[in-house]
């Protein structure tokens, strides 16, 4: 039986690591689910595999696109469809691994077809963000779709966005393609899942950050300036740089707020996670159980 393995896990649990370990003692390349690593030149804030790392496994979807190209969950469902096509010709086991919820379940169980929205649409409600505010927005999209409205997160200042470009790119509310109906796959999917202690995990975090400032995310981050607007941006690490770079914020205080937010997201990561009782879970120290469980597929 054709089997694609998911590894998944909060941010610097140390799923690259293990993702390259696994992936030689199964003869599989690694098909990358990382939301913003697929972007070239965001190396440092994305903690990108390193040149050494991607030599010892072969990496599909990393730094593949230009930080000004469009992509989504649905393009990723897509295209992992079309590669494990290919693949599964020549391997009965593959490996997929990341930490981007949605990109993992676009895989796993499918994601709805939402149209693509045109670069003038996304132009056009950006530049609205920026001059009219997003209460504006939040309101417009409460007239032009009552029931996404009363389910959205209305903090989340990208899915309002993304709700009014589906509702102007079609004329029809963003809800009404959201059937949230669960694909079949020609294949078996088993997720492993990686977690440590709270502590543990936060401590990574924050030695991670100071090491990417270390190695240069300011300066990363000051080659981005030009596209700061763009979506592959909008995260964790470039936003708080950029807010350094505006002289908004010194960089000890932005390095705090960083670790801070990057722990927020670690934790809504353990959250999505948590609801799905198919991940059999393992500490990254285990990694012989987890090899042993993977061989017990095969």
């Amino acid at each position: 039986m054709k089997t694609l393995i998911a590894l998944i896990g909060p941010t610097a649990v140390g799923k690259t690591e293990l993702a390259i370990e696994l992936a030689r003692h199964i003869g599989s390349p690694v098909i990358n689910a990382d939301s913003r690593q697929i972007y070239r030149g965001l190396p440092i804030g994305t903690a990108a595999p390193t040149p050494e790392q991607l030599a010892r496994a072969y990496h599909y979807f990393i730094g593949i696109l230009d930080i000004t190209d469009y992509y989504s969950a649905a393009r990723f469902e897509a295209d992992v469809m079309q590669l494990t096509d290919e693949l599964f010709k020549t391997h009965d086991t593959l490996l997929l691994s990341g930490g981007s919820m949605l990109y993992i379940d676009a895989v796993c169980h499918g994601i709805d077809d939402i149209p693509t929205i045109t670069p003038e649409t996304r132009d056009h409600l950006r530049q609205r963000l920026e001059t009219e505010g997003a209460d504006t927005l939040k309101a417009e999209l409460k007239l032009l779709d009552p029931a996404y409205y009363a389910r959205v997160d209305l903090k989340n200042t990208k899915r309002i966005l993304h709700a009014l470009e589906v509702c102007y790119q079609t004329g029809q509310p963003f809800s009404s393609f959201r059937t949230e109906t669960h694909k079949e796959r020609p294949f078996r999917i088993v997720k492993f899942g990686l977690r440590r202690e709270r502590a543990d995990l936060f401590d990574r975090i924050n030695r991670r950050v100071d090491q990417m400032v270390a190695d240069g995310l300011l300066e990363e981050a000051r080659r981005m300036l030009p596209h700061r607007h763009e979506n592959a941006l909008n995260t964790v690490g470039y936003k708080e740089m950029f807010e350094v770079l505006d002289g908004h914020w010194e960089l000890p205080f932005a390095i705090e707020r960083m670790k801070k937010n990057t722990r927020v997201y670690a934790k809504k990561q353990m959250t999505w996670f948590a609801h799905d009782d198919n991940i059999h879970w393992f500490h990254p120290s285990e990694a012989d159980a987890l090899f042993e469980a993977v061989d017990a597929l095969r």
